[in-house]
């Protein structure tokens, strides 16, 4: 083998090489969108005890490699299931308006204090986070939450204690006493809705399920206070509702209550998600 012919075969050898890892890259990128699926957190309980938490991932049929999805979790309501959620949200995870991520709760509930639950959801969320962090094709600056009932405290509690979260809503809930706002919340947008005629949460607040709720309205009004909003609210009639806006708060935040005068505990997901997801990509 003459030298220039050996020059030759060196580079095309390099060439190959490089061109293989190149491919190899390429595919383990690829395999490494998020689809759905579920995947399973482990997490260690108080007493030393290990349990195995699913968490549901729905996304697009086909991903778009090119796009970095929007993430919203869902937390369902006490004695519910997180599968409860893909009929509701399945319309928008399909057209890829986000990627959802369903979390199920110990023992069907949420640990809140008096709850069937003893888990730190808390680390949970955490944990999924984590998780996610290991996917390309996920925008993890726009991540969002709603809930309901008991997992509507949930939120609020993530809310208050993590800054996971660009926007909440709080569906059919509102501020318990035992989770008061702290001095290291961060700002985030609120969009909660209650029931008038809810008869399992009272929208005037006080006792149930071994929590103390506060008054609806007041619970915005704290949110706002907290983040320095507009000290009265812009208030729109939208029939017998009333949807009040606390705007103009910190970091361009916004704080927004519905109350539905005849809704009950079991408010029409499907109906209120338009609103709710057109709050979240304002922010």
């Amino acid at each position: 083998m003459n030298k220039i012919t050996y020059i030759l075969f060196i580079t095309l050898l390099i060439y190959s090489c490089n061109s293989e890892d190149s491919v190899n890259n390429t595919g383990n990128l690829e395999s490494n969108n998020l689809i759905s699926t579920t995947i399973t957190i482990e997490q260690e309980l108080e007493g030393g005890n290990t349990i195995l938490r699913p968490v549901i991932i729905q996304a697009p049929d086909v991903i778009d490699t090119n796009k970095n999805y929007p993430v919203v979790f869902a937390y369902h309501g006490r004695g519910g299931n997180n599968n409860s959620w893909i009929s509701i949200l399945g319309n928008y995870t399909n057209s890829g308006a986000f990627i959802g991520v369903y979390p199920q709760g110990y023992l069907e509930s949420w640990n809140l204090g008096p709850e069937p639950s003893n888990a730190d959801d808390v680390e949970f969320t955490n944990l999924i986070i984590a998780e996610l962090e290991s996917y390309n094709n996920l925008n993890l600056e726009k991540i969002y939450a709603i809930g309901v009932s008991n997992g509507s405290s949930m939120v609020n509690k993530l809310a208050i204690e993590t800054n996971h979260f660009k926007a909440i809503a709080p569906i059919v809930s509102q501020l318990i006493e035992s989770l008061p706002l702290l001095e290291s919340t961060n700002p985030v947008s609120v969009f909660q809705v209650n029931g008038a005629a809810d008869t399992s949460i009272p929208i005037d607040g006080g006792p149930q399920f071994g929590h103390v709720f506060l008054d609806a309205f007041e619970s915005a009004q704290i949110w706002a206070f907290r983040f320095n909003c507009s000290e009265n609210p812009n208030t729109i009639m939208l029939g017998q509702d009333t949807l009040y806006i606390f705007d103009s708060c910190d970091n361009g935040k916004e704080i927004r209550y519905l109350r539905i005068e005849n809704g009950g505990h079991n408010l029409n997901l499907n109906i209120l998600f338009l609103d709710v997801w057109d709050f979240f990509q304002r922010f």
